[in-house]
């Protein structure tokens, strides 16, 4: 059972979340709030398990109040629900610690499944948002570090393609590179994919980056 903090600034937004997520029996309780600032009240003033925050708050927006939060507790499951996909806020987003990006028309019910499974430790950023979540990504050199990934058993050649992965590299640039047929290289991806525990490289890749934090 889990208790939700609704961040958003439109009062029919958050009705209709509230509504949507009232009859699901892993939410315990549910506050609204239309501010960033009494988001970050709320959480030092709760045992909040998740956010449901918007990125286009007034004053202070979401990603700064994502930020705080995450620094208040990091065990707090962030999501960012919103209209904008540029760059600069998808990976700043990750930054703050968000745990998954979705679009401001998702489904309230699909957006109830993505809850469940983000408290269960998955990832998940919405297909508009994977190109940009893997270019970003890859433009920082330091983002792989290997003694981030141990707990997860990787073999030495699926973290060399997951150090491709993170740098941008599509299949055949990794088959090249490896010397190795895509088929192969589609089986390491997948074994990744199935020990990391997310559904997709672009989470994959996000994983490493909140590890290597």
């Amino acid at each position: 059972m889990y208790k939700v903090l609704i961040v958003e600034d439109h009062a029919l937004i958050r009705f209709g979340l509230k509504t949507a997520f009232e009859s699901k029996n892993f939410i315990k309780d549910i506050i609204e709030v239309s501010t960033g600032e009494e988001a970050i009240k709320a959480v030092k003033e709760n045992d909040i398990d998740i956010v449901i925050m918007d990125l286009g708050l007034p004053n202070m927006n979401g990603i700064e109040s994502a930020r705080i939060i995450n620094n208040i507790n990091k065990q707090i499951k962030i999501i960012m629900l919103t209209s904008h996909y540029t760059k600069e806020e998808v990976t700043e987003s990750i930054k703050a610690g968000a745990r998954a990006y979705c679009s401001k028309d998702i489904n309230p019910e699909r957006l109830a499944d993505i809850i469940q499974t983000v408290t269960e430790g998955a990832i998940w950023f919405d297909s508009k948002v994977s190109d940009i979540v893997i270019n970003a990504i890859s433009s920082n050199n330091d983002t792989f570090n290997k003694d981030s990934i141990n707990n997860y058993n990787l073999t030495d050649r699926e973290i060399e393609v997951l150090d491709y992965i993170c740098h941008g590299l599509n299949n055949t640039q990794i088959a090249d590179k490896l010397d190795v047929s895509i088929n192969t290289v589609k089986v390491h991806v997948s074994s990744i994919i199935q020990k990391m525990g997310v559904e997709d490289r672009t989470q994959a890749v996000v994983k490493v980056l909140n590890c290597s934090k």
